[in-house]
């Protein structure tokens, strides 16, 4: 079969159309554990444990693979054949992260303990300068599964009622009462985990007794009400189920974080943050804040003296990115930053490592900082992320065997005008700040391919793998301009199964594609 592309009026470029077949390593594993060329329910079970490594697998979980399998017209009853094992193999149902919904964590501690899904500006539609807002992307983020959401409040033009709006900027106003209810209505569509509101407001007393009306009246007893039994031990995720939080500017423990891309290891830079963080801290008049608006805050700012010494504090989205852009949250979240806020309507690699690491802990919001955060080492010392005395812990081993979708995904001429695309990826780990264990690989180019073959291994010895996310960036190679994106994803690393998995990729939002799919090999060789 050939595949036609018209340079001009009379040339045409053809091309032979290869379709997707499995790697010689996958037919060697289907001879290995198969027999006459089938492979059998007790044979795939071998295959399920001692491959992928599932322990937990039995015969009835071999028989829901098989008639799963059936929708493919590939299985027959005496066993599958090479090209359904294939098929399994590049199934959504052998997806590298455990199933959707699962969270396994222990979420039982102080709400400090985890890591927040966060988001920032949460009514915005597009940049901070002059989009429009809407209750939109509220609904989207919740949606999502995020579980922090922020409203900037300012008085109307008549000073007479609390709107939502980007202060400063042209961008559009929305009504506060519709964004109570987008939080209302969403806020457990996905996670039944607690939703902090931070109201960022620039109110007077009046207005905010206003608003601490219209809070209480729309979210009745799903509200948290912080009494004097919780001064000593903040209360669990789990304990909080279903509850909403009302935040004003996070303390300590929930500081919302969002550092700069020149975060620097200078101390006396470090002292200078973080003393204009606490001053501005002690500036803020309690006394000017209305009695009952002050009383739904669960999540109070206040005077810290010198609690914000292990924190890094700024918010460069208000005075100079109008983008929507965003920084590398890993440099948050090694310090310990429980909400690293983000703009959700933007795209890039910073936002996908976002969606990465909170599809841990079954997408429910909230990720258990790793012990190495939580608890201090044998000389009381507090973990130092650039440490270079760091050892390793984990060796990943990741393999590329091939992909496919894209033909299914993509018009015919996306990607290249006069033949099919010449994809390659690029795998990469990312954690920031930890310089020893940041790296990334590339394969080989194939070209002209709509199932590109790379069968390449890269290995990644991490000394910080709790904090490690993969991120892989599948591209189409062009000479003269731009490569062209065909798909990402990132995984949290402490989520991935080993084995030989099917890698979904997410277009620039972050959304699924629907075929568009990798084969990995994943080994973790603990040291």
């Amino acid at each position: 079969m050939k595949e036609s592309f018209k340079v001009c009026f009379c040339c045409v470029r053809s091309f032979k159309v290869k379709t997707s077949e499995p790697p010689q390593e996958i037919k060697t594993l289907f001879e290995d554990y198969s027999g006459d060329g089938r492979m059998s329910v007790d044979e795939m079970l071998r295959f399920v444990i001692q491959v992928q490594g599932e322990k937990h697998a039995d015969s009835n979980y071999v028989k829901d693979i098989f008639h799963r399998l059936k929708h493919h017209g590939v299985f027959h009853p005496r066993g599958i054949h090479l090209e359904g094992f294939y098929r399994y193999l590049l199934s959504d149902f052998n997806s590298p992260l455990p199933p959707s919904g699962e969270v396994w964590q222990d979420m039982n501690q102080p709400l400090s303990h985890y890591f927040l899904y966060t988001g920032h500006n949460s009514y915005l539609t597009g940049n901070q300068l002059n989009s429009r807002s809407s209750t939109g992307p509220i609904v989207k983020a919740l949606r999502s599964g995020v579980r922090v959401i922020e409203l900037d409040l300012w008085p109307n033009s008549s000073g007479t009622e609390a709107e939502v709006r980007h202060g400063g900027t042209l961008t559009s106003t929305e009504d506060l009462q519709k964004c109570l209810n987008a939080v209302k209505e969403n806020a457990f569509a996905v996670s039944e985990y607690p939703v902090v509101l931070t109201l960022e407001d620039h109110l007077p007393p009046d207005l905010q007794k206003k608003v601490a009306k219209m809070v209480s009246k729309t979210f009745g007893g799903t509200l948290f009400r912080c009494t004097d039994e919780y001064k000593e031990r903040f209360p669990s995720p789990e304990a909080l189920k279903n509850k909403i939080l009302i935040s004003t500017k996070p303390p300590k423990e929930y500081l919302q974080t969002q550092v700069s891309q020149s975060a620097t290891t200078d101390e006396s830079v470090k002292a200078k943050k973080v003393a204009d963080a606490e001053e501005l801290i002690q500036d803020e008049d309690e006394k000017t804040v209305a009695v009952e608006y002050r009383d739904l805050i669960s999540i109070h700012a206040g005077n810290r003296k010198g609690g914000l010494k292990n924190c890094l504090n700024g918010d460069p989205n208000r005075t100079t990115r109008f983008d929507s852009s965003n920084y590398d949250p890993l440099v948050g979240w090694i310090h310990g930053a429980q909400m690293v806020a983000f703009n959700m309507q933007s795209h890039g690699r910073f936002l996908w490592m976002m969606q990465g690491m909170f599809k841990a802990n079954g997408g429910c919001g909230y990720v258990k900082k790793p012990d190495v955060l939580l608890s201090n080492g044998l000389g009381c010392e507090s973990f130092d992320p650039s440490s270079k005395s760091l050892q390793i812990k984990t060796v990943l081993k990741v393999k590329i065997y091939n992909g496919e979708g894209w033909n299914l995904d993509f018009p015919r001429d996306y990607f290249d005008r006069y033949s099919p695309p010449d994809f390659y990826a690029k795998a990469s780990i990312g954690i920031a700040g930890i310089p020893l264990d940041t790296t990334s690989y590339r394969t080989e180019t194939d070209t002209d391919e709509w199932f590109p073959v790379w069968d390449k291994e890269f290995v990644f010895p991490l000394r910080v793998p709790e904090l490690a996310l993969l991120y892989i960036t599948v591209k189409d190679y062009d000479s003269n301009t731009q490569n062209d994106f065909a798909g990402q994803t990132c995984l949290p690393l402490s989520e991935i199964r080993p084995g030989i998995r099917a890698v979904r990729l997410h277009d620039r939002a972050g959304e699924v594609l629907k075929h568009a799919r990798l084969l990995v090999r994943f080994v973790l060789e603990p040291r």
